[in-house]
């Protein structure tokens, strides 16, 4: 950044697995989360949690403003399928769905987003991740045609 810049802005990135496919086991997501965070911070953000579920990842991250959130998210998913089919870390090619949320926050937020991202399998046991997701984008008051969303697989 430029000598002068000063910014604090925090995102929060929601995607999906390719195909709706539940195939982030719990024996993998740490590796992946941690090289998920990894990127972040080589793209100069600052990665304050990384966590999902077997079919989702969320991400909150302080944002670098130099990177932008599109070029941010198609780096993390090219990054990430490669080491998870480098390592074969599950059966068949791995790839992320099309398309992402981001959503922004201020830093009197952080800590309930946090919390909530870190709970993401406790939170999913009462509701679906497309719940969660249209949850998401009518509170942030995101227009959306449910025909653009993700496909989901709402039963994980």
């Amino acid at each position: 950044m430029k000598p002068g810049t000063f910014t604090q802005m925090y995102v929060q990135l929601v995607f999906a697995v390719k195909n709706r496919d539940a195939v982030l086991h719990k024996g993998i997501r740490n590796r992946v989360f941690e090289y998920v965070s990894g990127i972040i911070s080589e793209m100069k953000h600052k990665s304050i949690i990384v966590n999902g579920v077997s079919n989702h990842v969320h991400i909150l991250l302080g944002l670098n403003p130099s990177k932008s959130i599109s070029d941010t998210v198609h780096d993390i998913k090219r990054s990430t399928s490669l080491f998870i089919n480098n390592e074969k870390l599950c059966p068949g090619k791995f790839a992320w769905q099309e398309g992402y949320g981001g959503f922004t926050y201020s830093r009197s937020q952080l800590d309930n987003v946090y919390n909530y991202i870190l709970n993401q399998e406790k939170h999913h046991n009462k509701k679906t991740f497309k719940e969660e997701y249209i949850q998401f984008l009518e509170n942030f008051k995101v227009e959306f045609d449910e025909k653009f969303l993700f496909d989901f697989l709402d039963d994980v």
